[in-house]
């Protein structure tokens, strides 16, 4: 069975419309687990009204209720909750083509017997049905997720299906006072271990909203430094091109000088150290103070 999580924050009138897609799907073998990041619309209601006229025997609706703390948040509790083998992200305000999970489940059975697996990873595409990028150069590519970019020229959008036991084995910092951690910093450190099928096919339709955490993503990096800094400073280690270390060290400065008294204080009281990094990167401190400043300008 396929998990389907969703993480959702005043996102009810949204649900709807991926229920649908979920409805259409060819493949039946999944479940749908909700995740309420502490909402304050009528999400609860909308998600009861949904699992009153849903037909039970297509496929189970679990929904729960937690404190607001984050999308990262939300999914270390879908990730303990799931039942499925395979564990899919899909956006409250995404939905999926007919055949998404009929390709996941197909092309999956071709390499789950293979540990070396993570999972594998579609493409995206936007409502009109445009692929978001470049799409991959030939049918499917085996390799890391630090590779898929600089070796093979892919660019956009991906959607990836992980193994759920493996997700399990790499929850995501939570740390106090801060409600954002890239994506990127778990999914990187899972693919220290195992590689990924990418696929040249489309499994997820991605509509951006205009509130959303895509267009919001600097200034929740700037309230969430320690994990921004973390993120960054992780990335440095990693086999990418040089001028991606660049761009990382730049980050990692620019989001540092975003971090407080308190943030300290708190990170001290869960036993975390401030993430540091090594001083051949300290020359781009003053360009990352320069971003640092248009941050503030732009956001503050």
């Amino acid at each position: 069975m396929i998990t389907i999580f969703t993480p959702t924050y005043n996102r009810g009138n949204l649900l709807n419309r991926l229920y649908q897609s979920l409805c259409k799907q060819i493949y039946k073998e999944f479940e749908w687990v909700i995740v309420d990041d502490g909402s304050t619309d009528d999400t609860a209601s909308i998600v009861e009204l949904i699992q009153k006229k849903h037909l039970r025997n297509e496929f189970p609706i679990r929904y729960f209720k937690k404190e607001n703390g984050g999308k990262h948040t939300a999914i270390n509790l879908g990730v303990k909750k799931a039942q499925g083998e395979l564990f899919f992200i899909a956006d409250s305000d995404d939905f999926l083509p007919t055949d998404s999970l009929l390709i996941v489940q197909e092309e999956w059975d071709k390499i789950k017997y293979d540990d070396s697996f993570l999972g594998l990873t579609g493409v995206d595409a936007d409502t009109k049905g445009n692929i978001i990028g470049s799409g991959l150069p030939k049918e499917y590519i085996d390799c890391h997720a630090w590779e898929i970019s600089p070796v093979y020229k892919v660019t956009g959008d991906l959607k990836e299906v992980f193994r759920t036991e493996v997700l399990r084995q790499f929850p995501f910092p939570e740390i106090k006072g801060e409600r954002f951690c890239p994506e990127v910093l778990v999914w990187f450190r899972m693919a220290r271990h195992y590689k990924m099928r990418f696929l040249n096919r489309i499994i997820y339709i991605a509509d951006y909203q205009p509130n959303g955490i895509t267009s919001a993503i600097s200034r929740l990096r700037m309230n969430s430094p320690i994990g921004s800094m973390l993120t960054y400073s992780e990335l440095l280690n990693y086999p990418i091109p040089i001028k991606d270390k660049f761009r990382n060290a730049i980050n990692y400065w620019r989001f540092r000088f975003c971090l407080r008294h308190t943030n300290k204080k708190k990170a001290i009281s869960q036993k975390m150290e401030i993430p540091e990094i090594s001083t051949r990167w300290y020359f781009l401190a003053p360009i990352g103070f320069v971003m640092h400043i248009k941050d503030i300008t732009l956001y503050k």
